[in-house]
């Protein structure tokens, strides 16, 4: 893969000094990534390049502290903090990792990405703010009932900063249904001096990656990879840590563990407790990606094996296998199971999972949304929900032309004659008694798959 990072307009914060600094950090780190690629590649020549990145990085952060404190920049504290985050921590780690593993190819990739990650996460949102930039000053006396909101504003306007992608929070309310194919990133923030803990979910698209880190980079596939995860997870880092400085509760929060999830441990989290913020967007059509907040009582322990230097190579590649494994599980028909009970969407997941990929969701509105980022070529739909319930949902459905065409089989508790007769006159593609053995459930699906097999039907 020839990745390239590519300068953009974007990155120039108005300062010359800075501006030259950040341009010569690109051409390092391209260099390196050239050295990476040559066939006649030797350690001694990443070292080398390696060194001359750390020299210049710390040489950078000098510059940049000796010129906001000439202009009494009142951010310099937290921003000299976070370049002694990166010079005695990450940097170290990094090369330590290379010398244990003698340069290894997957070592050096997790320092490029990670490299490139806070690059383009420091330069496009801390570094943005000494310009005067960015348009994302904190929000140090924010009402309560005006966070949401100010949150909002906040991510879309660091979208904008960060990509220039126009993105729009398409609901207030996501429930963790699936787009597509998806990173799920969770990061936990704390304080030093107490037991106040901040969850933050991170759901990006695929293709969200591609189109924003990935197209810095220049890379050229529609694949994730090593790098590329890298890169993510540290711009992710400082893209979550501005939106936190606009929290008045959490300013002196730090991060104490990252998580990348699969989707399952990524719903684990749903179905307990719902977050406090849960935002999805839109970016026209690059890609989704959804935010999440969860209040410290809610923390799930254990949830997924914390990222640290030491694994950090290891978690990655275990990561991208999962994603593999899901790609590959893209080709199984796709169902979507709408209940109010946790306990029948469990079921069914479990029951079919095997044989299908099965996503859920747990009300009529939840399913509109689920359908719309991620078209299934069956739903089975609870009829007796309540609110929005079964025939309601179905017409919904009918409404939006898009959607007419997807196949929905009523899934009820009830067999009395009357409630078929109702049931039949909706004209769905059938309807299940959820009391049937799973065997006998798991039968009939396949039966109407099979049938349904080289129609024009999308399953």
């Amino acid at each position: 893969m020839d990745n390239q990072m590519i300068w953009q307009e974007t990155f120039n914060i108005g300062v010359d000094i800075i501006d030259k600094e950040h341009q010569r950090l690109f051409k390092i780190i391209n260099k390196l990534f050239a050295l990476k690629e040559a066939e006649k590649n030797s350690q001694w020549a990443c070292q080398e390049g390696i060194k001359y990145f750390r020299g210049h990085a710390i040489k950078h952060f000098a510059d940049e502290e000796q010129y906001m404190a000439s202009i009494g920049y009142e951010g310099l504290a937290q921003h000299r903090q976070i370049h002694q985050g990166f010079r005695q921590n990450t940097l170290p780690a990094l090369e330590q990792e290379l010398e244990r593993t003698g340069y290894a190819q997957d070592a050096v990739d997790h320092f490029l990405g990670v490299c490139a990650g806070w690059l383009i996460g420091h330069t496009l949102t801390e570094d943005q703010a000494i310009g005067g930039g960015g348009g994302t000053s904190r929000g140090n006396n924010l009402l309560p009932e005006e966070e949401l909101d100010a949150v909002k504003k906040v991510i879309v306007q660091l979208m904008f900063d960060m990509f220039h992608l126009e993105s729009q929070a398409i609901s207030d309310a996501y429930g963790g249904e699936r787009f597509g194919r998806g990173v799920y990133y969770r990061l936990v923030y704390g304080t030093e001096k107490d037991e106040k803990r901040q969850e933050i979910l991170l759901i990006l698209e695929e293709k969200l990656l591609i189109n924003t880190v990935g197209k810095i980079m220049g890379i050229q596939t529609n694949k994730l990879d090593t790098m590329l995860i890298n890169a993510a997870r540290y711009t992710a880092r400082q893209f979550v840590g501005r939106i936190i400085e606009h929290l008045p509760a959490a300013k002196d929060y730090t991060l104490k563990e990252e998580n990348l999830l699969s989707y399952e441990q990524f719903r684990q989290i749903f179905e307990k407790e719902q977050p406090q913020v849960s935002l999805l967007f839109n970016t026209g059509g690059a890609g989704y990606f959804a935010y999440c907040a969860i209040a410290p009582h809610m923390l799930e322990n254990g949830i997924a094996t914390p990222i640290e230097a030491e694994n950090a190579a290891a978690e990655v590649e275990k990561y991208l296998m999962r994603q593999e494994e899901e790609r590959r599980a893209d080709t199984k028909p796709r169902i979507l199971v709408v209940d109010d009970s946790m306990t029948i969407r469990r079921a069914m997941q479990d029951l079919l999972s095997g044989d299908y990929a099965v996503s859920l969701a747990e009300s009529g509105v939840s399913a509109i949304r689920a359908i719309t980022l991620n078209r299934p070529d069956l739903i089975l739909l609870d009829y007796e929900m309540p609110v929005c319930d079964g025939k309601q949902t179905l017409e919904m459905l009918r409404y939006e032309k898009s959607f007419a065409d997807i196949p929905v089989v009523f899934l009820t508790g009830r067999s009395d004659p009357e409630l078929v007769k109702t049931l039949l006159a909706l004209k769905p593609a059938g309807y299940l008694l959820k009391y049937l053995k799973p065997a006998e459930l798991k039968k009939k699906i396949d039966d109407f798959f099979e049938k349904n097999r080289g129609k024009n039907d999308p399953v």
